[in-house]
């Protein structure tokens, strides 16, 4: 019998009253979310969120327009990303946030990266004989497990700068969770291509239901982390580095071979740090300094291509192409070289962006040829500082490109949020502390598999990262935000966004769509579609090694500050379903 057009409306209603503000928790089982009502690209004059996930969006974009600020509305993103994008970061994990505080004028990083346990070993990820353990391998036990540092640095946000309470702004997520939401492409591609892995932890209850993976549309429900949000809601970070939940951390790590303890987790700190600055034609950049090795190399590559003119070359061409990964391999040989966490080791931050050591490196690209052994150079004689007395040990060429996310929020008060998150690979190790949905990283993988250099594990180290969130700035004002994820190709994912909207003065989202290249050696390229095959042949006939099959890299979040109009334009990358909201408070005062 046919409901009453009344009786639809009540039972509509009702729905809507259970989910709060969310449409895509009212779809049914099995239909696909409907990313019509959501754009990439938005223009705002009160606000600008742009994350990789159009729920997560709404909820940033909810809370600028209730009145929170930038960074209130980055950590009720961040919950929520938790739930939505739970192969990429979450609080199993750890992050760079990088804020603009519109009222003092300074940009501070608080920085949750993992650090090891203080059981880790140098050795530990080599095999009874010395050699590597395979990565696979490596990369999915506990010994991977880094104490994370996401929560922490949560909280340490909105004590510095936030205006909400944590209780208010992990409530969106904790809905989420407990209610369900249909599943992307995206993650649905996660969850089947990581199967094998997810099967053999508990994740399995929460992803493969019935011993298959959810596919796209279908509900995904965690009750388990929506527990957990509920304990954090109530007790803040000390219900995750203590008690119950600390303890049963610890002990599945233990479980799975690492050595984590609860010690461990109670005695996790973050640190606040300042930016790295650069500055490119008229520009000053602010990105990461070390343990992330995204801030440096991004600026020394931008050094380096500053006199060599791109934009005289077309975007599309392959002498711009050319000239890019001949940088890379220059800037990736002095990266596997140098750096580390420094609370550990001297990274000669200082000679590696000196003018003279620049000047060096770019008398080793030419033109018209490759560069055939492309090393680290030294720039410990532009140092007032000892050289450092590790030495670069030759690392197993099995590891997997890591993926995570990055999201930027602005609000009317000029602040600005560049934030990185991450568990480092899909699912991180694919380990699920049971009873409590937390999804661990693999962060520790970052680290040397081979002892001796500079990056090699040690107790409480932070391993290397490429993180590289970034904030751009003209006249001493923030213009442009840039982060991506994608490992070690995250560097060069930001680099070329920076390259196409300064150098080639392109428009945000043509600057983030152009196709991008990653290389790191004579044995590692990556490109694009959209590059046409007689640049690649071109390329390859110069001694370049570009495959024959192109592949998505990175995915940038960016925001363009218009400050002559008062404007600000976000960004979402196509590579994944994201989404740009723009915010604008018709009648209210700033």
């Amino acid at each position: 019998m046919k409901k009453t057009w009344k009786a639809s409306l009540a039972i509509l209603f009702s729905v809507l009253l259970i989910v709060g503000t969310f449409p895509f928790s009212t779809q049914a089982k099995g239909k696909k979310l409907d990313y019509d009502q959501y754009s990439q690209v938005a223009v705002g004059k009160d606000g600008m969120v742009a994350t990789a996930h159009p729920l997560a969006s709404e909820i940033g974009a909810d809370v600028l327009k209730k009145g929170g600020n930038a960074i209130d509305a980055a950590v009720a993103i961040q919950f929520a990303l938790n739930v939505v994008e739970p192969m990429m970061s979450g609080i199993g994990g750890g992050g760079f946030m990088m804020v603009y505080d519109g009222k003092t004028k300074e940009t501070t990083i608080i920085n949750s990266r993992e650090r090891a346990p203080r059981g880790a070993t140098p050795n530990m990820f080599l095999d009874k004989n010395g050699n590597p353990i395979p990565f696979a391998e490596r990369s999915t036990g506990g010994t991977a497990v880094g104490v994370p540092g996401t929560l922490k640095g949560l909280e340490t946000a909105l004590e510095k700068w936030g205006t909400r309470p944590i209780q208010q702004l992990i409530d969106p997520a904790i809905k989420l969770a407990d209610k369900g939401f249909p599943i992307d492409s995206v993650l649905a591609a996660a969850i089947s291509d990581n199967k094998g892995t997810l099967s053999k932890t508990a994740a399995k209850d929460i992803f493969l239901p019935n011993g298959k993976p959810l596919l796209e549309g279908e509900i995904l429900v965690q009750k388990d982390l929506a527990k957990t949000f509920k304990l954090i809601r109530s007790k803040g970070s000390d219900a995750f580095y203590k008690g119950p939940v600390a303890e049963a951390l610890a002990s599945t790590v233990q479980k799975y071979g690492g050595s984590m303890t609860t010690e461990d987790l109670n005695k996790y700190k973050v640190t606040i740090d300042k930016p790295i600055w650069g500055d490119y034609q008229g520009y000053q950049i602010a990105s990461m300094p070390p343990p992330s090795s995204g801030g440096v190399f991004l600026l020394q590559m931008l050094k380096i291509l500053d006199d060599f003119n791109l934009s005289q070359y077309h975007v599309g061409s392959w002498q711009k192409y050319h000239l890019l990964a001949e940088t890379m391999h220059l800037a990736y040989a002095d990266r596997a070289a140098y750096a580390g966490d420094p609370e550990f080791v001297n990274v000669p931050l200082n000679g590696l962006l000196h003018p003279d050591y620049i000047k060096e490196r770019q008398k080793l690209i030419s033109l018209n040829s490759v560069n055939m052994n492309p090393t680290a150079g030294n720039p410990w004689k532009y140092e007032s500082v000892v050289a450092a007395n590790y030495e670069q040990k030759k690392q197993p060429n099995d590891r997997k490109y890591g993926e995570t996310t990055h999201f930027s929020v602005t609000d009317r008060w000029g602040n600005v949020v560049s934030y990185t998150t991450t568990i480092e690979q899909l699912f991180g190790t694919g380990i699920v502390v049971p009873g409590y949905g937390i999804v661990l990283n693999n962060e520790l993988t970052d680290f040397d598999a081979v002892p001796g250099g500079a990056n090699e594990v040690q107790p409480n180290k932070r391993p290397l990262s490429s993180m590289t969130p970034t904030i751009v700035f003209k006249d001493d004002k923030p213009v442009l935000t840039v982060g991506s994820p994608g490992g070690a190709t995250i560097i060069t994912s930001v680099l070329q966004t920076i390259l196409h909207a300064i150098e080639y003065d392109m428009e945000l989202k043509a600057a983030v769509e152009e196709p991008r290249i990653y290389t790191n050696n004579l044995n590692s390229y990556r490109y694009e579609s959209g590059i046409s095959k007689d640049v690649i042949d071109k390329l390859n006939s110069m001694g370049h090694k570009f495959g024959t099959n192109p592949v998505t890299i990175g995915n940038v979040q960016s925001i363009l500050i218009d400050h002559k109009n008062g404007t600000f334009k976000g960004v979402a990358d196509s590579s994944r379903n994201g989404a740009a909201i723009g915010v604008n408070l018709k009648g209210k005062k700033k």
